[in-house]
């Protein structure tokens, strides 16, 4: 399994894959809909899935999806499961842009709605888990932070995500139904990235979500806030037009869906069904 950026050409369709798309989902059709005979098809082991998955998903799925992507090799051995992790903006642009994926999981509905608005997702997404906002401090919390109020002192330095990318979306929404104004020493580009300022100290806190504070540790001290409960984000997944591989990609969803793949997210700290 690999992690890369996603690269920009434009792929074109063939009808082979045309033909695969149709297969999945006429197998998708006469299949239950029952996540756990999903995930049964795509860890039976049995040989019928081989070849690449690439895999565009959102920032804070960096964790969780590649634990799954190592066991859906496991329990498919001729895969190989291959991740683009980034900003849910940045890597919608891609796709629409004609990047080469078989899967996109968004970090919210807005994101994955520029996919489907282009036509470059097959069928309809599904929300596979939702995700809440928590503030990340230093180890300790030195600054005593116990409220999104105490995050407008001017002496602290406070980083978030960019408003165009959905935990810096999630954020704004914490604010407006708080009524306060944050001015923050820095914009980042995705949830990963504005954590990784408190990481390094070049920030006292950052509004992030709860499932990148468990996954940093004792790196930083996660503090819960009642606000984030007006912005808690659904993270959608689809199958895409051109996918290279659509029967593996549509097995992989399976998996994210199926009852084991919901406990590792769950682990990971998402809110699953």
């Amino acid at each position: 399994m690999t992690t890369r950026p996603a690269p920009r050409t434009r792929l074109s369709r063939s009808a082979g894959a045309g033909a695969a798309v149709l297969l999945v989902l006429g197998a998708a059709t006469a299949c239950s809909s029952d996540e756990a005979g999903a995930g049964s098809r795509s860890g039976s082991g049995s040989g019928e899935l081989s070849g690449a998955v690439t895999v565009f998903a959102a920032a804070s799925l960096t964790e969780s999806f590649t634990t799954l992507g190592e066991r859906f090799e496991k329990a498919n051995p001729g895969t190989e499961v291959t991740f683009s992790f980034g900003g849910s903006d940045s890597l919608a642009a891609g796709i629409t842009s004609g990047a080469p994926a078989d899967v996109f999981a968004s970090a919210s509905p807005k994101t994955m709605k520029i996919v489907t608005d282009a036509g470059d997702a097959a069928g309809t997404p599904v929300t596979f888990v939702r995700n809440q906002l928590e503030i990340a401090t230093l180890p300790g919390n030195p600054d005593h932070i116990s409220s999104l109020k105490d995050l407008t002192d001017p002496k602290l330095k406070v980083v978030l995500c960019d408003k165009k990318v959905p935990c810096g979306a999630a954020a704004q929404t914490a604010l407006d139904a708080s009524g306060l104004k944050l001015t923050p020493v820095s914009y980042e580009q995705d949830v990963k990235s504005a954590l990784t300022k408190v990481e390094l100290k070049e920030a006292d806190a950052a509004l992030v979500y709860k499932t990148d504070v468990h996954a940093a540790g004792d790196k930083v001290v996660g503090v819960d806030f009642p606000e984030a409960a007006e912005a808690v984000n659904d993270y959608p997944i689809a199958l895409l037009e051109d996918a290279p591989n659509a029967v593996a990609a549509e097995a992989f969803i399976a998996y994210v869906r199926s009852d084991e793949g919901q406990r590792v997210l769950a682990d990971a700290g998402f809110l699953t069904s």
